[in-house]
């Protein structure tokens, strides 16, 4: 039988992220999310429709997202779904499913999250915030050279 575990979902952070290191040096960010839909009732209105997840992600991405994202902060996620089991310190047992990222688009403007880059790019921060994160990753002299002029984009 085939099987897929995939998922994309768009929402704010319900926290900021928590990153922690390994001993091996690898870098862990855990961070919640909202996802809300409106949902019809049965007398004709709607209703928001809130579900809460946690997300566990690993690496350079886990990096970017604790230096970059703070609580209500829009994120899309695509990952796949894990089951955690635990036994709690009463013997009982628990279990959570969460969403394990694999890939991650930040959602709004870069500016609002750190006005200092809006300075750097000389277009009054009319760029996406993930555009932002692979121009402060280069350095400064790179950075300048790979500065895109808006003027010229524009087809008219």
């Amino acid at each position: 039988m085939a099987s897929f575990n995939k998922v994309i979902l768009v929402g704010n952070l319900t926290r900021d992220p928590e990153i922690r290191v390994t001993p091996s040096g690898v870098s862990i960010c855990k961070f919640g999310m909202a996802v809300s839909r409106n949902v019809r009732t049965a007398d004709g209105g709607t209703r928001e429709e809130t579900l809460f997840i946690d997300v566990d992600s690993f690496g350079k991405q886990a990096e970017l997202i604790g230096k970059h994202m703070t609580k209500g902060r829009a994120i899309l996620v695509e990952g796949r779904l894990r089951l955690d089991q635990w036994e709690s310190s009463n013997g009982e047992k628990r279990n959570k499913v969460l969403v394990v990222l694999e890939n991650f688009q930040f959602i709004g403007s870069w500016v609002d999250n750190d006005p200092n880059m809006a300075a750097n790019t000389g277009n009054g921060g009319n760029v996406p915030f993930a555009e932002s994160l692979t121009n402060s990753s280069k350095s400064a002299s790179s950075a300048a050279a790979n500065t895109v002029d808006i003027d010229e984009d524009i087809p008219f």
